[in-house]
């Protein structure tokens, strides 16, 4: 072998050592924003089932991070909140101190998803003008930013739908939060898994990217019928299972007229089609497994098949206490937490399908 062939093949090989570190900066990077986003889905299921949704009544991305320092301040926030159908339906009899402790819930939560905006745009910066971010992920990091400032949007859009002639927030703004929430999740995960190094196994069959892609978009539906059941209250209703008001499929579930509607606005109906949706995940998860054990044995395919499956039966016995237990804080807040766990894992399963991003030298990746 030629010196010149040599010197290149160093080159090479160090500028694949090189973009591997940097590679292995971002995800971490990704990995922190994940786990905030975590954290930023629990707090804001704890609003909802704390009922602290409605406690700040304004939209003020800026000056919103500082809250009430003094008594007056309190008084002012609080008579904002008395003006409110929610106050005067529900809660005329709550005093300051107890407006405080469903202000500080939604305090939170706006301020976590504050600190996520910058958490990912100040690293997003530094790692694009210092050359880390892969010419090929950049626009796509830019959109995830901006889908995260558009949810910021959406957010009030949701909560404005419970300042005027409701007690509550729409079930349709809040199930389009949460699911935006999940989009800016997954695509995150996505991006993190691509960069991560991947293993050479077999496909346990043809069509096995597909049904990973189909596991991943049914878990997204089941969140999405979840928000629907938190919007409606409907969980705590009906509370038995494996029966749901004394029969394996209930009556009077296309009650309302017309019928569509009762699979948005019939808590009944939307609980049923929840239990449906998990039963539902969770067959498709067996014969996954099933079909990855018998198809590519001892294959990371196969094992992470078990661990999806495991996953789904947990947080199936989860969702079936939360119901039994008339959904309680923390097993709600638990339910909610482990949904996330298992897209995310989904989503990782199907991002390994298409394998790691290929390397590239820093000759082509020069601007």
């Amino acid at each position: 072998m030629a010196v010149a062939d040599i010197s290149t093949e160093q080159k090479i090989r160090g500028e694949v050592r090189k973009q591997d570190s940097n590679r292995r900066a971002v995800r971490i990077w990704l990995g922190l924003v994940i786990l905030a986003l975590f954290c930023l889905v629990i707090v804001g299921g704890a609003t909802r089932l704390t009922n602290s949704g409605l406690s700040i009544t304004e939209w003020k991305p800026i000056h919103g991070v500082i809250p009430p320092l003094n008594a007056t301040e309190w008084e002012e926030e609080f008579k904002l909140y008395q003006r409110i159908p929610e106050f005067q339906q529900l809660n005329s009899d709550m005093t300051v101190e107890q407006f405080k402790g469903i202000f500080w819930w939604e305090w939170s939560h706006r301020l976590l998803a504050r600190g996520i905006g910058v958490i990912f745009a100040l690293p997003l910066l530094y790692f694009w003008a210092t050359g880390k971010i892969e010419r090929r992920l950049r626009w796509p990091l830019v959109g995830i930013l901006a889908l995260g400032g558009f949810q910021g949007a959406i957010g009030w859009w949701m909560v404005s739908s419970g300042l005027s002639a409701r007690t509550d927030v729409s079930q349709y703004r809040l199930a389009t939060h949460l699911i935006t929430a999940c989009l800016i999740f997954a695509s995150c995960m996505w991006i993190m898994r691509g960069l991560a190094p991947h293993s050479d196994d077999r496909h346990p069959t043809r069509n096995a990217r597909i049904w990973a892609g189909v596991i991943a978009l049914l878990t997204l539906f089941q969140i999405y019928l979840g928000a629907l059941v938190a919007g409606l209250d409907a969980g705590f209703t009906y509370n038995t299972w494996p029966l749901m008001d004394g029969a394996i499929i209930p009556s009077d579930l296309l009650i309302q007229h017309p019928a569509w509607i009762n699979f948005f606005e019939n808590p009944k109906t939307v609980q049923f089609i929840h239990r449906v949706g998990a039963y539902t995940l969770l067959a498709v998860t067996l014969v996954n497994m099933i079909i990855s054990l018998s198809s590519a044995p001892a294959t990371t395919h196969a094992r992470r098949a078990i661990v999806l499956f495991v996953l789904v039966i947990i947080q199936a016995s989860i969702g079936i206490a939360t119901l039994l237990l008339e959904v309680p804080l923390d097993w709600g807040l638990l339910h909610q937490g482990g949904a996330l766990v298992v897209f995310g894992f989904a989503i990782a399963n199907w991002r390994a399908f298409y394998g790691e991003y290929p390397h590239t030298t820093a000759i082509a990746e020069r601007d």
